[in-house]
């Protein structure tokens, strides 16, 4: 008995996940139509980042066929319920979640699906919002303590971001959101951003997937991940991550530090050398600590896990079975 238990335990944990590779993903594809353009893609994507039109084709145009098919699904349900309900049928957005660390191009894969889901036969209404916005005011979080925790679970007014969302599943007509500026790298004062019942709604940020036990100090019970229908987590190892960080560090001190209404104005000044140490300064003691407490631990609530490799490509998708 004792050996079958010890057989046991050392047996592999099965996999709630079917993994691909790049050219598997791909196949998956069925032939649906590219709709983008080279000139669509340099406007879509990050500053930091080489997106062709093959990895269009190869992972994100599959990621969109399957993300259809749910939508559908979804639509099918909702149906279902109605009809049983005996009432008009209300439509309820779709959420999506994109999740992952710092620096690792969640901006650009919501951007890109934006694009793509928006351009479907069904022309859905498709919203993109950031969790930036729900930061806390540069003013509170220098009063807290939190500056440089920004980003961490504590930095953020869950409170206004989970009515949010509450609101976008509730199918009320209008939501508001209110908007974050990476140039003075804080929430912008009486300014939002309208939303209006949407078909689609992609929540980029990196406190996505994050539930009740990285809160464990919020009285409340509800997150923002249980409003979510479809989760997508970017995967990258943490050196290809830092070296991407630290990259785009310096193409912003040459482009947008040298801004004087720039946060980090002081930046485009120092010599190169010098911006790489505090670069890397900066991902060590924040982003990095950031990223192995509180984004990595909930890479595997996702629904679909892409991971990339040099040069951002994708080189394996895993999907939840």
């Amino acid at each position: 008995m004792d050996r079958i238990q010890l057989m046991k335990r050392d047996q592999p944990i099965a996999s709630p996940y079917m993994q691909f590779d790049r050219t598997q993903w791909g196949a998956l594809r069925n032939a649906v139509p590219m709709t983008l353009s080279e000139e669509d893609l340099t406007k879509l994507k990050g500053i930091n980042e080489d997106l062709s039109l093959d990895e269009v084709a190869q992972i994100y145009l599959p990621l969109s066929r399957l993300l259809n098919f749910y939508i559908n699904s979804n639509l099918r349900r909702q149906a279902v319920l109605e009809q049983f309900l005996g009432r008009d049928a209300q439509r309820i957005p779709y959420v999506i979640g994109i999740a992952g660390s710092v620096a690792v191009g969640k901006s650009t894969t919501a951007r890109v699906l934006q694009a793509l889901l928006s351009r479907w036969p069904e022309h859905r209404r498709v919203e993109l919002i950031t969790t930036d916005g729900f930061l806390y005011p540069n003013k509170m979080l220098n009063e807290r303590n939190l500056m440089k925790k920004k980003g961490f679970p504590q930095s953020y007014d869950m409170r206004r971001l989970v009515q949010f969302v509450s609101e976008i599943k509730s199918g009320a007509e209008r939501v508001t959101a209110p908007v974050y500026s990476h140039l003075i790298y804080d929430i912008i004062p009486n300014h939002s951003k309208l939303i209006e019942k949407p078909d689609i709604l992609i929540l980029e940020g990196l406190n996505v997937l994050q539930s009740g036990m990285d809160y464990p100090h919020d009285p409340h019970h509800v997150f923002v991940s249980d409003f979510v229908d479809f989760s997508i987590y970017v995967d990258a190892p943490e050196n290809l991550l830092q070296s991407w960080y630290t990259s785009r560090f310096l193409k912003f001190r040459q482009g947008a530090f040298s801004n004087p209404n720039s946060y980090f104005h002081n930046y485009a000044k120092l010599p190169e050398d010098e911006a790489i140490g505090i670069a890397t300064q900066l991902w060590k003691e924040i982003n990095g600590m950031n990223l192995q407490q509180n984004i990595l631990p909930t890479r595997e609530r996702a629904s679909l896990i892409m991971t990339k490799s040099a040069n951002h490509e994708v080189e394996n998708v895993r999907l939840r079975k």
